[in-house]
């Protein structure tokens, strides 16, 4: 095993388990407005490593590269890793807002500030840079729609979710925010 394929294994290892600490440990509180998630944690980790699986799979079997040379692997690690390390960074921010299911908190207040100025779900655009990397890491045209499709579909049901509750909850207030910032790409989307 090489260098870069030791910092993959490891990545990914730290992708998982970081994915899964969250889950267990940043569920909603008893007081908190539950109920408003609608499957969407499920779906979620369904389509994630269902994702990553296929991607892996369909790469070992088939040979269709998106570009020639290694350098791709390289830019694709590189994805993965600002994917996981940005992600933990949002989610720290966020601080106890934070849940891994669609909840509203007793005093909860819309962040604004930092990553949150430009999108409205940061921590779910590095979840989907992560997949990214991860397509353009296997260097295969189909592993990459693989990789990156399925997770998108589910957090584009997610957002809409989200987002009802969040407007339900903050009404113009989140409205004003919403036409101000954009979902997942600053600037762009």
């Amino acid at each position: 095993m090489n260098t870069l394929e030791t910092v993959f294994a490891i990545s990914m290892g730290a992708w998982f388990v970081t994915e899964f600490l969250y889950k267990n440990m940043l569920k909603s509180a008893e007081e908190d407005k539950k109920n408003k998630d609608k499957s969407t944690l499920n779906i979620l980790w369904l389509a994630i490593p269902f994702s990553i699986m296929a991607a892996v799979i369909t790469a070992d079997h088939t040979k269709l590269p998106v570009v020639s040379g290694s350098w791709i692997s390289y830019a694709g690690e590189a994805l993965i890793l600002v994917g996981i390390i940005f992600r933990f960074i949002i989610i720290r921010s966020l601080g106890k807002y934070f849940t891994v299911d669609v909840t509203i908190r007793q005093d909860h207040q819309i962040k604004k500030e930092g990553f949150y100025r430009y999108v409205r779900h940061p921590s779910y655009a590095f979840s989907l840079l992560t997949s990214l990397g991860l397509g353009l890491y296997l260097n295969n045209w189909l592993s990459l729609v693989l990789a990156f499709m399925p997770p998108f579909l589910a957090f584009a049901y997610r957002i809409k979710v989200e987002e009802a509750a969040l407007i339900e909850q903050f009404g113009e207030e989140y409205l004003e925010y919403r036409r101000k910032t954009k979902k997942l790409v600053p600037f762009i989307y």
